[in-house]
């Protein structure tokens, strides 16, 4: 059974209310994660692959050097679900997790020696 697909009305409101750096394109969400080189991507990726997996629910991923893009549609429905808005939103929380800004965990120092990902 698919789910409901959102109108593109709906789906640029929630984007701007609950995900501001994702975009409607093409058909599906879009976020470009900027890294600081090819071990970030593959940070990134990597805990894309494990979000996507956990949910089963997987979306398109580009990788390159300084950036992984990664598209979100519900290809069964033919459109953007809830599906996609959960799992970007997941996404998003754990890629732009930065631990010094909540807790106790101190987060990569500030050196580009240690730079993986690019904090908007």
């Amino acid at each position: 059974m698919s789910a409901q697909v959102l109108s593109d009305d709906d789906i640029r409101a929630r984007l701007s209310q609950s995900l501001p750096h994702w975009r409607l394109a093409q058909g599906a969400i879009e976020r470009v994660y900027r890294t600081a080189g090819w071990k970030g991507s593959l940070m990134v990726v990597n805990t894309i692959g494990h979000l996507a997996e956990a949910a089963w629910h997987h979306p398109d991923v580009l990788v390159s050097y300084p950036s992984v893009t990664v598209r979100l549609n519900t290809h069964d429905a033919g459109g953007i679900t809830e599906k996609d808005f959960a799992l970007a939103a997941k996404i998003e929380d754990v890629v732009m997790w930065h631990p010094a800004r909540e807790g106790v965990l101190e987060g990569t120092p500030d050196d580009p020696a240690y730079a993986y990902i690019r904090h908007d």
